[in-house]
């Protein structure tokens, strides 16, 4: 018989772990990584094939202009690289980085407020 261990795991790290393995999927497939060469540009199908969005949401966000884009006369273009980019950076904070993020500002300020404590000749202490 096997040991089997369980782990218990936060909503946090699922998410980072399936954030994870999606740029893991990205790398290695063909529409993940961009050609340096030459950067695919196409039209609505390609922007709807890479960010898994509807039509129409693709449309709303062009006329938002919340997502890269080009445009000459009636036609769309989108870019390969600018889109994946474009998904990339809208990585949001998971609840424990910006937990780290708090205690570190907070230790900081406590360590710039000791710091002009010492350095206050009229502070008495």
């Amino acid at each position: 018989m096997e040991n089997i261990t369980f782990t218990l795991l936060t909503a946090d790290d699922i998410s980072q772990a399936i954030r994870n393995e999606l740029k893991a999927l990205l790398a290695e497939n063909s529409f993940g990584a961009a050609n340096t060469e030459t950067d695919d540009v196409g039209g609505i199908a390609l922007a709807m094939t890479l960010t898994g969005l509807a039509k129409a949401t693709i449309y709303s966000l062009v006329s938002s202009r919340k997502i890269p884009h080009s445009k000459r006369g009636k036609r769309l273009y989108f870019s390969r690289r600018e889109l994946i980019e474009w998904i990339t950076n809208g990585k949001r904070k998971t609840q424990a980085e910006i937990t780290l993020e708090a205690e570190n500002f907070g230790q900081k300020n406590m360590e710039a407020i000791q710091s002009t404590k010492t350095k206050n000749r009229f502070h008495k202490g």
